[in-house]
């Protein structure tokens, strides 16, 4: 008799080195935490002042100081251009939703760190049995609050930003597609197989919007987020090529 042993393939595994362009610190999500923003902001200047930075979204709600945080970050990014890069986060887009369509969107947005962040522009929020006018007024004075020029900033937030093997975005990324054919939701809001299923493409991602107690590389992924709004501690990362070193304040 002739037997015949089933064999498993191997588990795909992520081997690729890390080989960033150019060095580059990552900033985990801000949430309002505006007084950890300028520490880690001058924590960086002490560390590599000439390195570009990059921030991977989410700077509002939760937090208690949206308001504050966005006008800081804003500043931040204009005062140097080429080297402050800051991306969109799926709060930022929760915010965009509300502003074109307030009474569709409001109520959920208000759930997730909206009302923090209407309450940083001195504003209170309609109850979510609101009439749609009242939606509507108070979309248009957040909207006065926050400024034009604000507002053309947040939207003109990239999604995306990539420096040889290593991509930065907000949440997540298909394993299955290239970065550059990535479906936005997935990027703001995450995707199912990307913490079990390693890329086959060698591209790291490195990413917010999943609360990490203990950041480290694993698998072609590089988390940042350790929660700054509830935990007290905003958390970067110097990528440089071959190494990955995290840094709180």
């Amino acid at each position: 008799m002739q037997l015949f042993r089933r064999f498993r393939a191997p588990k795909p595994t992520f081997s690729a080195p890390l080989a960033p362009d150019e060095p580059f610190f990552a900033v985990g999500d801000l949430h309002g935490c505006d007084a950890l923003l300028d520490r880690m902001i001058t924590r960086m200047g002490e560390i590599a002042p000439e390195i570009r930075r990059v921030f991977v979204g989410d700077y509002i709600d939760r937090g208690e100081a949206s308001a504050q945080t966005l006008a800081r970050l804003r500043a931040y990014q204009q005062q140097d251009p080429d080297r402050v890069l800051c991306l969109r986060g799926n709060h930022e887009q929760m915010l965009e939703r509300f502003l074109e369509a307030p009474e569709r969107h409001g109520p959920r947005w208000l759930r997730y760190g909206g009302l923090q962040t209407m309450a940083s522009y001195g504003l209170a929020p309609p109850p979510e049995t609101a009439p749609p006018e009242k939606w509507t007024e108070a979309r248009d004075r957040l909207a006065e609050a926050m400024g034009p020029g604000l507002l053309a900033w947040i939207a003109d937030l990239p999604d995306w930003w990539q420096t040889g093997n290593v991509a930065c975005l907000h949440a997540a990324a298909d394993p299955a597609r290239p970065i550059s054919e990535q479906e936005l939701e997935h990027m703001l809001w995450g995707h199912p197989a990307f913490m079990s299923v390693p890329r086959s493409d060698g591209t790291w991602v490195l990413h917010g919007h999943t609360i990490t107690e203990d950041p480290r590389p694993e698998a072609g992924r590089i988390p940042v987020d350790t929660g700054a709004y509830a935990t007290g501690r905003l958390t970067a990362a110097l990528v440089q090529p071959g190494s990955v070193e995290f840094f709180s304040v």
